[in-house]
């Protein structure tokens, strides 16, 4: 299929809008989002998205911005006890189509992780945007407010255009995608669509499936005593180093790891894991420790998900190797360790590679001679709240290497943002009618 007169006219104009583009995601770059600890004051998430309503509003969309209360998303691990929404409103911008026709919602965040160490960027500031050699550089460039400008380039074109939709298009920009997913599950319970785009740095190919994440903390106790001193046997009464004790723990997860590794292979994405990421112990320098803690970052496979989606699944399995593991130490096994779940887990997803959006992107993609891949991303993104919390088919694609992601000299080809606005564009013309 080629390209009708109406997509090309599309196309073309949003690569003559190649400048304003960069102009556009050089002004998200501009805002101080910086994600947060739960409790910590807004940094400038509303002057952004009061930035972007503007601009939407100006092209003709119905914008609405909202601080949710979060006790009402509550219970849920996507949202600590202690998280609020103020200062940090949710943009929903709506092009109402003429009727008939599927909803498309174009879904992204606006936080991004700190620019620390600022000192190893080669740009002075990495809040002001730098081109250089065809590509975009500053924080967030990659992840993803070039992925937002894109979205939001292309939607404002077919209105300025005047291309007639049938069914509606949503712009929707989230923030706390970094720290705990809270928006995008807002997002998931007061928006309706029948596909959604997200245009995470996914390098032009179409993300279908993603893993889920549960961050487990193992806690072993062991039996203070003086260090200096030869102990009795446990026994008897003796000290037990509880960071020796640990040491059999870190093997039981080591040959868990090795266990997913041999599982059949998903065609996208990695095998479940189990990285451990923190450890602390001890009291004092002359004392046996009387504890130890280790952090783990769990990611499992969307075969591994509950009947709700998410990973108690996982946590049981996780919870009986642990014990069936360390239980041949005879003091773990009287004293086995405490496994406790972080707040923070999120579910894995997966979209049939039949599903209309899917193959309307990858449609798009051959029509507009860019890649048209199937892929997935090993991480979580917003797209799979919204599929599993919500039933919308959520992918991701969008501009950039995931790679650059968090990096330092973050950046983005501005050739990714003008095609993946294309993309965009076309997929919405031909998926809401």
């Amino acid at each position: 299929m080629q390209l009708s007169p109406s997509e090309q006219r599309v196309a073309d104009a949003i690569a003559a809008r190649r400048d304003a583009l960069v102009a556009l995601a050089g002004e998200l770059i501009a805002f101080d989002t910086v994600t947060h600890t739960a409790g910590a004051a807004p940094r400038q998430e509303r002057a952004l998205q009061e930035h972007l309503a503007a601009r939407l509003r100006r092209h003709g969309a119905e914008v609405e911005l909202h601080e949710p209360d979060a006790s009402a998303l509550r219970p849920h691990p996507m949202v600590p006890g202690d998280l609020e929404f103020d200062g940090r409103p949710q943009l929903v911008a709506r092009f109402r189509g003429s009727g008939g026709g599927r909803t498309l919602l174009l879904n992204g965040h606006v936080d991004v992780v700190d620019a620390e160490p600022r000192s190893d960027w080669t740009q002075p500031d990495p809040f002001a945007a730098v081109v250089r050699d065809g590509m975009l550089y500053g924080r967030g460039s990659c992840d993803m407010k070039g992925g937002v400008a894109s979205m939001v380039i292309a939607a404002c074109t077919l209105a300025e255009l005047g291309v007639p939709l049938a069914g509606d298009l949503i712009v929707n920009t989230v923030t706390e995608e970094e720290s705990t997913g809270a928006g995008g599950l807002f997002a998931a319970r007061t928006i309706t669509a029948d596909g959604a785009i997200v245009p995470e740095p996914s390098a032009l190919v179409v993300w279908i499936a993603c893993r889920g994440s549960l961050l487990p903390r193992i806690t072993v106790h062991g039996r203070a005593g003086h260090a200096g001193i030869h102990q009795l046997p446990p026994e008897q009464g003796g000290a037990v180093n509880a960071i020796e004790k640990m040491a059999i723990v870190l093997e039981a997860v080591r040959r868990l790891r090795e266990h997913w590794a041999e599982r059949p292979a998903h065609p996208y994405l990695s095998a479940g894991d189990c990285v451990p990421t923190i450890v602390a112990g001890g009291e004092w320098l002359v004392s046996y420790p009387s504890s130890c803690t280790l952090e783990c970052h769990i990611e499992y496979l969307p075969e591994r998900a509950d009947e709700h989606g998410y990973g108690s699944l996982v946590e049981r399995e996780f919870t009986r190797w642990i014990a069936e593991e360390t239980a041949g130490d005879p003091w773990l096994r009287d004293h086995p360790p405490e496994i406790t779940w972080g707040v923070g887990g999120v579910p894995p997803a997966e979209v049939p590679a039949g599903d209309p959006i899917v193959q309307t992107l990858l449609a798009a993609g051959r029509d507009l001679g860019q890649p048209h891949e199937l892929g997935g991303l090993d991480n979580w993104h917003d797209g799979a709240t919204l599929t599993v919390e919500a039933g919308i088919p959520a992918v991701c694609f969008g501009p950039g290497d995931i790679h650059r992601a968090h990096t330092v000299d973050e950046c983005v080809p501005i050739r990714d943002l003008v095609a993946c606005a294309q993309r965009i564009a076309l997929a919405a013309m031909r998926f809401c009618g």
